[in-house]
């Protein structure tokens, strides 16, 4: 669509394109912005970017919450000035480094709760700053402004030029930054600011696959190595190539630790498979299929002990998951997904008690699973359970929900011709009308 429309645009007269040009520009800011930039040479552009920029320091104008979509768009267009006016890469990256020193200015007097204008200093320009220091050949003199930024960063933005600096900047500098990182570290004796500086020196030293190094970095910032600590060190040294060091750091870890086992796991499956330990790779998997079983889970499981086990390990689960006495929606939805249906409703039916609303996203899913396949009993306790949990809690904004779950219900009763020993939806509704009869609002929209 958009080639046929350019296509036809190009049939254009440049009078007539430059007179529509104009008129959009009259009407709208972004697009006067774009003319101004298309039109402007070079150095227009560059002196334009540098006025704004000066204009945003000085600003002490506070943006809304509502204004900071338009505000980042704002801060964008002033990289864009930079991008149409700067091919020398030395010039590009000083501009784009002043932008970074702007932060308090952009960031110190505005609402970014919706993380707009930070994602600008994040993203775009950290990307225009690699597009143009990846091109500068004085590295040592890049590796000098990137330090400078950085001993600042009160907003937390400025750090994203350390964590891509490997795209730029050859090893011999790196370390030297890891080192000036280092030095500013010992001089502090505020706990948190050393631990910046130290956490800059660890991205560099995971950009580098230096793992001693990183290593030693994570040591001199907590001392005492946590459980997360562990993982990270085992995850560097994976990436540099040391399966059995990094081994070595996860079984410092106990199994029976909860605390991101999913990452421990995740790497131990990875790690035993690089070092060929088919076995214990096999037990890993299992463990994590077991903690949380699903589609996915399944499917990684198989993929370590072959895909032609599925039939044994969904029969095997099904048996244990009918079996427990402990209800979960996890393994409700896996019965589901392994196109268990049969199962999957008995197993609601069985703990139709213990079937909790506030759950919304696990249950939502298995009732419309229940209703889609025609076992409507169930699908109804479900869509019970969600309405009682909706008319308790009597937030009015998620009456709309409840009332299509009851008018839900109407429908599905019609089909029920045996309610076992649960009540019938008539029973149902009338308890509810005794219990939540007060709230008009919930009562007006069933009735629309």
């Amino acid at each position: 669509m958009n080639s046929d429309r350019k296509q036809r645009l190009l049939t254009l007269t440049p009078e007539r394109l430059a007179d529509a040009l104009l008129e959009l520009a009259a009407r709208d800011d972004a697009a006067d912005d774009l003319v101004e930039r298309m039109i402007a040479t070079p150095w227009e552009n560059i002196e334009r970017f540098r006025k704004r920029l000066a204009g945003i320091k000085r600003s002490r104008r506070f943006i809304r919450w509502g204004e900071s979509a338009a505000f980042a768009r704002e801060l964008l267009a002033l990289l864009q000035d930079v991008q149409a006016g700067v091919s020398d890469p030395r010039t590009g990256a000083e501009l784009v480094a002043a932008f970074y020193e702007c932060d308090k200015g952009a960031l110190g007097n505005c609402d970014d709760s919706s993380g707009h204008v930070g994602d600008v200093f994040r993203h775009d320009a950290r990307e225009l700053f690699v597009h143009y220091a990846s091109r500068c050949d004085e590295k040592e003199w890049l590796g000098d402004l990137v330090y400078k930024v950085s001993r600042t960063d009160d907003y937390g933005v400025r750090d994203a030029l350390v964590k891509c600096a490997i795209d730029y900047l050859p090893e011999p500098v790196i370390r030297t930054m890891v080192k000036r990182f280092q030095k500013m570290a010992d001089g502090e004796s505020d706990e948190y600011h050393k631990r910046h500086w130290l956490g800059l020196a660890e991205s560099l030293a995971r950009q580098l696959k230096d793992a001693p190094l990183f290593e030693r970095t994570r040591r001199a910032s907590w001392g005492s190595l946590s459980t997360a600590a562990c993982v990270d060190i085992a995850r560097v040294y994976l990436e540099s190539g040391d399966g059995q060091t990094a081994l070595a750091w996860l079984e410092k870890i106990p199994v029976t630790e909860n605390f991101m086992a999913e990452d421990r796991d995740s790497l131990l499956l990875e790690v035993h498979g690089r070092l060929g330990n088919p076995a214990r790779q096999a037990d890993v998997a299992w463990r994590i299929f077991r903690r949380h079983r699903s589609l996915a889970s399944l499917t990684r499981l198989l993929d370590v002990i072959g895909s032609d086990q599925r039939d044994a390990v969904v029969a095997g689960e099904v048996a244990a998951i009918l079996g427990e006495d402990r209800f979960s929606p996890g393994d409700a939805a896996f019965l589901v997904e392994v196109e268990r249906p049969d199962d999957a409703e008995n197993y609601l039916l069985r703990h139709a008690d213990a079937l909790n609303g506030d759950d919304y996203s696990g249950l939502l899913p298995l009732a419309e699973a229940m209703e889609q396949s025609g076992r409507h009993l169930c699908a109804s306790l479900l869509y019970r359970a969600l309405l009682d949990s909706i008319l308790r809690r009597a937030q009015t904004k998620t009456y709309p929900h409840g009332a299509r779950y009851l008018r839900k219900l109407d429908k599905l009763a019609g089909t029920i011709t045996d309610w076992r020993t649960f009540e019938s939806h008539d029973f149902y509704k009338e308890n509810l009308r005794l219990n939540h009869g007060r709230k008009s609002s919930f009562w007006s929209r069933y009735g629309e």
